[in-house]
């Protein structure tokens, strides 16, 4: 129920008449483009002009406005059910997808780059923390490396492996597709999972993140005491070069969850504060499962091949170059005029 009308009248109508506006300009021009931004703020305003429709019906208020906003809901209602059909959609929503892969997300990423940090710190301290725990307490390596081709000292599984890819050049045929979609597959539910612990006001993002950083520095530094450092980064690189920052988008999702739970010095209420988050969490979750797609892509077709069939020191480039591309899209995605 509206407590009092005319102040509710003086708050929505911005809306109502932006959303008209808005609704003008895609009705004069059916077939032109909308960027990503454009589209969500048009979606936010039908959402809450709806919502203040059923206010408005809900109260026996003003009923000329209540017509207008009739009116506005419905037509708002036509537009994004039919600007599916007209000419040219899947080339408006490619474009606009693209559009969101390379500025949106980036963009994003950036706005949000503290949380992202602290994702960062935590995994680093975990590494810190595993790669201490593995040299003072030899007897760790069951505990801290529970796989069990992890087990073996890795002198001897590089031995293996390298035996194998001389025996069998093509390992992996007849697999690699099932492979890449069951890692892409585990991969993007530990990435969703991390997000989602932000709902316990980042306590298990926290939990996660480290833990994830105690099994990596632990392998890296087993594979360095044992002299295997370029077979660690020609296996590790290729893929998770993109897997590992992609878990980290995870945990920077989960992170800005969490501040929005917690409100910090943030005096609006929850939901507000929740609203205000959503669309930088949607993005960051699309971001972060594109990048799984292709690390699962290039962990079954690449990452799996080791010595003599794909000398590693063409790995660790290919690495290279994936973290390279990945610094500038991240880094310069979005920026206009390359500034």
């Amino acid at each position: 129920m509206i407590l009092d009308a005319d102040r509710f009248l003086e708050n929505e109508r911005p809306i109502w008449d932006e959303l008209a506006a808005q609704l003008e300009r895609l009705e004069n021009n059916p077939t032109g483009a909308s960027t990503v931004a454009e589209l969500e703020r048009f979606h936010y305003l039908y959402q809450r002009t709806a919502s203040g429709l059923a206010r408005l019906q809900a109260n026996s208020g003003d009923s000329a406005a209540m017509r207008h906003v009739e009116m506005l809901v419905a037509r708002a209602y036509a537009e994004i059910h039919q600007r599916a059909t007209r000419p040219g959609h899947w080339r408006r929503t490619l474009r606009a997808a693209w559009q969101w892969l390379s500025a949106g997300f980036p963009q994003t990423f950036r706005r949000q780059s503290a949380a992202f940090g602290l994702s960062l710190a935590l995994t680093i301290a975990g590494c810190g923390f595993g790669a201490t725990v593995l040299v003072t307490v030899p007897d760790s390596k069951a505990t801290l490396l529970p796989f069990s081709h992890l087990q073996d000292k890795p002198s001897v599984r590089v031995s293996k492996e390298e035996a194998e890819q001389k025996n069998k050049p093509d390992r992996m045929r007849g697999k690699k597709t099932t492979f890449a979609a069951e890692l892409m597959t585990h991969n993007i539910k530990v990435a969703i999972l991390t997000m989602a612990m932000g709902a316990t006001w980042g306590l298990g993002v926290v939990t996660l993140l480290f833990y994830n950083g105690v099994i990596l520095g632990a392998v890296l530094c087993d594979y360095i005491r044992d002299g295997q450092l370029v077979f660690a980064l020609a296996w590790l690189m290729p893929h998770g070069v993109i897997e590992i920052p992609a878990i980290l988008v995870g945990g920077q999702a989960g992170f800005v969850l969490a501040g929005a739970l917690v409100g910090w010095n943030n005096r609006e209420s929850r939901r507000r504060r929740l609203a205000a988050v959503r669309n930088d969490l949607a993005s960051l979750a699309g971001g972060m499962a594109v990048m799984l797609v292709w690390a699962g892509i290039v962990e079954s077709f690449l990452s799996q091949y080791h010595q003599p069939v794909l000398p590693y020191p063409v790995k660790i480039a290919m690495g290279c170059v994936e973290l390279g591309l990945l610094c500038a899209w991240l880094g310069r995605g979005g920026k206009r005029g390359g500034a």
